[in-house]
C-alpha cells in the first residue's frame, strides 16, 4: 500500500478531510518545541485551519532528544493523519507541520529558524518537567540542562536554553522578539516561563533581560483535547480508514479547546477565526480545566490501575469509582473555583465525565500515570490546599493520594519502571515501604512532591491513611 505523503493526498478514500490549500506553499512561521501527540492534534490542527486563509504559520517542530516523530513525517512531507474518534468519526490529514528538526542533532538548524523573520511565534508543548523549574517555580540552575546552557549558552540543551539563546541572536540582529506560547499544564504558564528565560538571560547579559522582559510577549494558555498514545492499533485503522499508510498518525476526541491570554502581536494569525478564546482571565479556565479533568483524571489513572483497569474508559464502567470522581468534581473541587464568564461548573464537569466515558477513545490510564510527582502538586494538591483554608470536608482527597503511593509501591516490588522525573528516588522510597498504614507519613515526607504545610497537617495525614487502609485490605481480599 502506498504512504501517505503530497504526491498521494489524491489517492485517498473520498470522505477523508484533506487541506484545503498547498501544504508546499506554507511558509514556517511558528517554531514548536515538543511536537508529540498532543500538540500534532491540538495546536498544529488549529494552525491548518488558519492555514485555510493565511499561509504565514507554517510550523517547524523540535523535538530535543527523540528521533521518531522526525523520521516518520519526513517520508510523509510532513502529512499525519488526525482521527476524531467520538460519536461521530473523522479522519483528517493535517499539513501545517512543515518540517521535524532534532535540537542535539540541528542545533544551528533550530537556532537560525528562531532568527528568520518570517518566525513570529515560538510554542511549546514540553510537559512541566521540560520547563526545568524548581517545586516554587523559579528556574532550576542546579538542572543539569540549564548547568550546561550557563556555561555553554550557544549550544543549548533546555527548551529555555533555546528560547534565550534565539532571542539573544534577535536582539543582537535588531529584531523584534518572537511571541512566545506555552502549551503544557502548568499553572501561570506564560508568567512562568517569561520568568525562567529573563533568569537565564541574566546570567551572561543584564541588557538582555531587561530587553526580554519589556518586549517579550509570553501569554499564558490554557489547552484541552484527550489525546491518547498512538499504537498499531491505530496505525491500522487509519489505513483501513484513508486507504494510504501513515507512519505516526494521532487520535483525539471531538472536544479540543485552546485558550490564549490577551497579547500584543501586530500581524500575528486570526485566532478567533480558528476557534480559539481570547481571554483576560485564562486562570480561571486554567483552574477549571487542571482541577476538574487533570485532576480527575489523575484519580482515575492511580486508582483505577490499583482495581486492575486499563483504560479511562473503562475504570468509569465502574460505577463506584465513577461516582466518587463525579462527588470529587462537584462537591470538592466545584466550590473552591471562580467560573470563567458563561462557564457552569457543574455542567462543565459532567461534560468532562461523559468525555471519559467516549468508548471509541482508548486512553491508558498507565499513559496517565506518567510524571506524577510534577502533575500531583498542579493537578491535586492545589485543591486540597484551598479546601483545608476553608475548613472543608478533605476526605475524598486522601483517595488519588494514598493510590498514587500504592502504585509507587508497586512498581519498587515488581521491578517496574516509572515514566517521572523522580524515579531513582521514587523507587528507592518503595522499596522501603511495609504494606502498612505507616507508609503514608514516609512518602508524605517527600518534600520534593509534598510541602510541610500539608504533609504535617492532621487531616492530610488521616485522609490519607484512611484510604491506604482501604486500598490494603482490598488488595487482601483481591488476593
Amino acid at each position: 500500500m502506498s504512504r501517505l505523503s503530497l504526491a498521494t493526498l489524491e489517492a485517498l478514500k473520498p470522505d477523508v478531510i484533506k487541506p484545503v490549500y498547498d501544504p508546499a506553499k506554507l511558509e514556517i512561521g511558528v517554531v514548536h518545541f515538543g511536537p508529540g501527540a498532543f500538540h500534532r492534534a491540538h495546536q498544529a490542527a488549529y494552525l491548518d485551519a488558519i492555514a485555510a486563509f493565511d499561509l504565514r504559520w507554517g510550523i517547524c517542530g523540535v523535538s530535543l532528544h527523540s528521533t521518531g516523530v522526525r523520521d516518520a513525517l519526513s517520508l510523509q512531507d510532513g502529512l499525519y493523519t488526525l482521527a476524531i474518534l467520538d460519536e461521530e468519526i473523522k479522519y483528517q490529514i493535517i499539513g501545517s507541520m512543515r518540517e521535524v528538526l532534532v535540537g542535539p542533532e540541528d542545533i544551528e538548524a533550530v537556532l537560525e529558524r528562531l532568527t528568520r523573520e518570517t518566525v513570529g511565534i515560538v510554542s511549546s508543548t514540553v510537559t512541566e518537567k521540560g520547563y526545568c523549574l524548581t517545586p516554587d517555580g523559579a528556574l532550576d540552575f542546579a538542572h543539569a540542562d540549564i548547568v550546561h546552557d550557563v556555561a555553554h549558552p550557544q549550544t543549548p540543551k533546555s527548551f529555555v536554553g533555546y528560547v534565550v539563546e534565539g532571542l539573544r541572536r534577535r536582539h543582537a540582529k535588531g529584531q523584534k522578539p518572537f511571541v512566545l506560547i506555552p502549551c503544557d499544564n502548568l499553572p501561570k504558564n506564560g508568567h512562568r516561563l517569561k520568568s525562567a528565560v529573563m533568569a537565564l538571560a541574566a546570567k551572561h547579559d543584564q541588557v538582555l533581560a531587561d530587553w526580554i522582559e519589556a518586549q517579550l510577549q509570553c501569554p499564558c494558555t490554557m489547552v484541552d483535547s484527550i489525546t491518547p498514545a498512538t499504537d498499531d492499533a491505530l496505525r491500522a485503522r487509519v489505513e483501513a480508514a484513508t486507504g494510504v499508510a501513515d507512519a505516526w498518525p494521532i487520535q483525539r476526541e471531538a472536544f479540543t479547546q485552546w485558550v490564549i491570554e490577551d497579547h500584543i502581536h501586530d500581524g500575528g494569525p486570526d485566532w478567533a477565526r480558528a476557534g480559539v478564546t481570547l481571554t483576560d482571565n485564562v486562570p480561571a479556565y486554567e483552574r477549571a480545566k487542571l482541577r476538574l479533568l487533570n485532576g480527575p483524571h489523575s484519580t482515575l489513572a492511580y486508582v483505577g490501575l490499583h482495581k486492575g483497569y486499563e483504560s479511562v474508559s473503562e475504570a468509569m464502567t465502574d460505577s463506584d469509582l465513577s461516582a466518587f470522581v463525579r462527588d470529587l468534581m462537584i462537591e470538592d473541587v466545584v466550590p473552591l473555583l471562580e467560573a470563567p464568564k458563561g462557564l457552569d461548573l457543574v455542567a462543565y464537569s459532567e461534560a468532562i465525565l461523559k468525555r471519559f466515558r467516549n468508548p471509541a477513545i482508548r486512553h491508558l490510564l498507565s499513559q496517565i500515570a506518567w510524571d506524577g510527582s510534577q502533575k500531583l502538586p498542579i493537578r491535586l494538591l492545589g485543591s486540597l490546599s484551598e479546601a483545608l483554608a476553608r475548613d472543608a470536608d478533605i476526605s475524598r482527597f486522601g483517595v488519588p493520594l494514598a493510590a498514587w503511593i500504592r502504585f509507587v509501591r508497586h512498581k519498587a516490588v515488581t521491578g517496574e519502571a516509572i515514566t517521572d522525573p523522580l524515579a531513582a528516588e521514587l523507587i528507592a522510597l518503595g522499596k522501603t515501604l511495609n504494606d502498612e498504614v505507616s507508609d503514608v507519613q514516609v512518602v508524605l515526607a517527600l518534600r520534593a512532591v509534598f510541602p510541610e504545610a500539608l504533609a504535617g497537617n492532621p487531616k492530610v495525614v488521616a485522609a490519607t491513611e484512611t484510604a491506604y487502609a482501604d486500598l490494603l485490605a482490598a488488595e487482601k481480599v483481591a488476593a
